[in-house]
């Protein structure tokens, strides 16, 4: 009987810690507090040194890690140049902040040679470029090491522009990511811009007849019209929060509300009924309990941070951000 006991609780214990490996737990708050204790001051002081001298690498950090952590998890890999990586890969062409990530590992091989990972450079300063641009702090946990391999072929699971609400879902829960995560995570878009390329779809010859998608706000079609014109606007920016880019809030789910989400894939979490709840949860509205969009987007972080996490032999801690040792 004890036997049969101990023996279960064994499994148990085996088959959590297993469980854990596998959605890439291993890291903790604090885990260079010893052996590189101003790691986090230097990514901080270092991404606020580049935001203040240009605004929009603040979303392009944020939106640097995302894309790292949902191909090959959160492993630095997006960072590696050469023929064939994740970085020459369509959907990747447009990150921005590399030089932000190399400047803080040169003054981290420094202080502190061979202890700090590029993985956890990024994710720290995916967190100080949210707080630099108004939002609420978290606490980021830390240990990574970095991946050994970056294929471009790996790339084709990011979310698209064009995903239907179910195929977000999908890829999000591919990902160990709730729908509510999913809702919280796209809210990233409060800051930053994208291209008329990934969205001009919807502008002209979007129904049968020819006409633009009917969930876009008429008032706001215009304004994309004139932004985005016809055969020569392919690379013109527009703000993914219509008057509020730069400044991390809730202002984003309001103008899904409104129909002015700009990408195809941004407006149908307010077309679809499962997502939409959560939208309307953002926005406080009646009858349903309120959420906290920047308290709950630091949650959600903190669950994608550790998506794939490879720590001990699993890794390494590159020399250079951008090749492997």
């Amino acid at each position: 009987m004890e036997d049969s006991l101990f023996k279960g609780v064994f499994l148990l214990f085996v088959l959590t810690i297993l469980n854990t490996l596998v959605h890439g737990q291993g890291t903790s708050i604090g885990f260079y507090s010893s052996t590189c204790p101003k790691a986090e001051s230097i990514v901080k002081s270092t991404v606020t040194s580049h935001v203040n001298s240009d605004s929009s690498l603040a979303p392009g950090l944020l939106r640097m890690h995302f894309h790292d952590c949902f191909v090959q998890g959160c492993d630095a890999s997006v960072l590696v140049a050469g023929s064939g990586t994740e970085r020459t890969a369509f959907p990747n062409l447009g990150l921005r902040g590399y030089e932000v990530i190399d400047d803080a590992k040169t003054q981290l091989e420094t202080a502190c040679p061979g202890v700090v990972s590029c993985a956890d450079i990024l994710a720290l300063a995916a967190r100080d470029s949210v707080v630099l641009s108004g939002g609420l702090s978290w606490q980021v946990p830390t240990g990574r090491r970095d991946g050994r391999v970056s294929q471009a072929s790996d790339v084709g699971n990011l979310p698209a522009p064009d995903d239907s609400v179910d195929v977000q879902k999908q890829k999000f829960a591919a990902k160990g990511l709730t729908t509510q995560d999913l809702v919280t995570l796209v809210g990233g878009h409060t800051i930053g811009t994208t291209a008329c390329q990934f969205f001009s779809n919807r502008l002209r010859n979007f129904t049968t007849n020819g006409a633009a998608d009917p969930s876009i706000d008429p008032s706001f079609l215009s304004q994309l019209l004139t932004l985005c014109p016809q055969n020569t606007g392919a690379t013109n920016r527009v703000a993914f929060d219509n008057g509020s880019q730069n400044k991390f809030d809730s202002s984003y789910y309001a103008n899904l509300r409104n129909g002015r989400g700009v990408l195809q894939s941004d407006q149908a979490l307010w077309n679809d009924a499962s997502t939409k709840t959560f939208v309307q949860r953002y926005l406080g509205l009646r009858g349903l309990l309120g959420l906290t969009f920047n308290v709950e987007f630091g949650k959600s972080m903190v669950k994608m941070s550790n998506i794939g996490v490879k720590t001990d032999v699993d890794g390494e801690i590159r020399k250079i951000c951008s090749s492997f040792n």
